[in-house]
């Protein structure tokens, strides 16, 4: 009894032993990875994919923040912390994490909604009694800043869970229709939000319901207003821009790395800014205080939570949902496999270790990725070293670009969401496929630009469900015939020349009906079936009959 025990002992210690020691290389991918990192042949690769998507990310930071409502130096923080935490935790090679146009729109809607204008007015003492209010900038970054963070620890918080409670299946309800009809919407909104910076025009920022109404709006009411320089300068940068990306994917197999328009774009006009001073002769908004070095840690306002939860869900599941969807379709094109549930942790772990460091929200990009995976990217290696250049501007050059114009990074922003606005093309495409998912991309396209982001996804994701539960009450139904001389059973309404060549076996039909049976369509196929087998005949006199009995009656 005594050596039983000792080897039952022995035996739970080495099965725990190696639970832990595999919840280890399940929690941590880069240990399965990084000792088997063939230096020679990736390395290389992955220092110049690194450096050409760090060069995109750095403009994209800043002009992504002021997307969020944020200062712009919150941008590269979030281009930063959550990469370096991704390497260790993530499972994808090939996608760029960081900040995204609709995950820091949906931010920008929530600290506007919480912390308005309206609450930071003050009067200025002028030395008169009468006197105009202006707004408290500095209070109200603060305050922006504090919702941001907080929101950003809770949406954290609730992919680890989902992680931890293996619901990454979650993503399975957000159709690629639905997908795709949000993102569309949220492109909208977010070139209606930039157009006052690319116009030079001082409006009110709004939120909610009928938001890119009032926004679009105010700025054609405000068009006199124009700045002149601003305009010219920003529709020169939407003009560049947008021949680089042109020439970048017509010769992208013959360029080795793409030519980054961004960067260069932020350069020139930084060093025009700052030459004709823009900012003080011609009246042009610019970045302003870029601060050096990174904020020391602190612990988020959970004051503010109570607002937020619904926000965070809506935030956590897009976030999600447009990381895996890129993730499995770079791990499918290169021969790897990513795991749904691992990455959930990984955005959560990245969400929320990093909110601690005033990060807002991130998921992946789909500019840099492909920037990432174009450049010869083969692992997370070529992310991380991306992130250090942030590094590199945030601690020693961020002043650099104090007097970069705000309209240089609307045009950024507008540019980058040319390949979303090209996903109007998916409607003749369903429509000639499935009408079903037609009406899932048109109600969460619809649904999301008059009623905002949050409530446009909770009625788009409703709707889908709706329509998962009208296909298993309305399955399609057919009677199959067998065409001759081959094993194929076809529809013989469907395929004419199933019809023609169709053998039926004596006394046998074959009915097939599209779903499983269930109380809400078992009236359904009784009916069906028998409408399907009954031959004519007998239905012509079971009609006959149903009429006699009727006037006998």
């Amino acid at each position: 009894k005594i050596r039983k025990t000792r080897v039952y002992r022995k035996n739970c210690v080495f099965i725990s032993f190696s639970a832990a020691y595999q919840a280890v290389f399940y929690f941590l991918p880069i240990l399965t990875w990084l000792p088997y990192y063939p230096v020679k042949q990736y390395l290389f690769s992955d220092v110049v994919s690194g450096l050409s998507t760090g060069v995109v990310q750095l403009p994209q930071g800043l002009a992504y923040a002021m997307l969020a409502a944020l200062p712009p130096v919150y941008g590269l923080y979030s281009s930063f912390y959550p990469v370096v935490l991704y390497t260790f935790f993530g499972t994808s090679r090939h996608i760029s994490i960081g900040t995204f146009a609709v995950i820091s729109l949906m931010i920008g809607g929530v600290v506007v909604r919480e912390a308005p204008d309206s609450m930071f007015y003050v009067f200025p003492a002028n030395g008169s009694n009468i006197s105009v209010p202006v707004v408290n900038i500095e209070a109200r970054d603060t305050r922006r800043v504090q919702l941001a963070v907080v929101l950003t620890t809770l949406v954290g918080i609730i992919q680890m869970v989902f992680g931890l409670l293996r619901f990454g299946f979650v993503a399975i309800y957000l159709t690629e229709p639905l997908v795709r009809g949000f993102t569309t919407a949220a492109a909208v909104h977010v070139v209606v939000s930039q157009l006052k910076y690319l116009l030079g025009v001082k409006t009110q920022r709004y939120a909610g319901p009928l938001s890119v109404v009032y926004s679009l709006k105010a700025v054609l009411l405000d068009i006199p207003n124009t700045n002149v320089t601003t305009i010219l300068l920003g529709l020169a940068c939407l003009v560049f821009l947008y021949g680089t990306k042109h020439i970048n994917e017509r010769f992208k197999n013959k360029l080795l790395i793409p030519i980054p328009g961004e960067i260069i774009v932020v350069i020139v006009s930084t060093g025009i800014s700052y030459g004709l001073s823009l900012s003080d002769h011609y009246q042009v908004d610019v970045v302003g205080k870029i601060p050096s070095g990174l904020l020391p840690p602190s612990v988020p306002h959970f004051s503010l939570l109570p607002n937020l939860i619904s926000d965070s869900f809506a935030v956590a599941i897009v976030g999600f949902s447009m990381g895996i969807s890129l993730a499995k379709i770079f791990a499918l094109k290169h021969g790897y496999s990513v795991d749904g549930n691992q990455e959930l942790i990984a955005l959560g772990l990245c969400n929320f270790i990093s909110s601690f460091f005033q990060t807002f929200a991130i998921t992946c990009s789909m500019s840099r990725s492909l920037v990432q995976e174009s450049t010869g990217g083969k692992t997370q290696i070529a992310g991380l070293l991306g992130s250090l250049l942030v590094l590199l501007v945030v601690v020693a050059i961020g002043f650099v670009f104090q007097p970069l114009p705000q309209t240089v990074l609307a045009a950024i922003i507008m540019v980058n969401l040319l390949g979303m606005f090209k996903q109007f093309r998916d409607i003749p495409h369903l429509w000639r496929t499935s009408k079903i998912e037609l009406v899932i991309w048109l109600v969460a396209f619809v649904a999301s630009v008059l009623l905002g982001l949050d409530y446009g996804l909770l009625v788009a994701l409703t709707f889908a469900i709706l329509t998962v539960v009208y296909r298993t009450q309305s399955p399609k139904s057919s009677v199959l015939g067998h065409v001759a001389h081959t094993g194929l059973y076809c529809d013989v309404d469907e395929y004419e020349e199933v019809w023609r060549k169709y053998r039926e076996y004596e006394g046998i039909k074959i009915f097939h009906f599209n779903s499983s049976i269930y109380f809400a369509n078992s009236d359904l196929y009784v009916n069906t079936l028998k409408d399907k087998v009954t031959p004519p005949m007998v239905k012509k006199l079971l009609k006959k009959c149903l009429i006699k009995v009727h006037i006998i009656k």
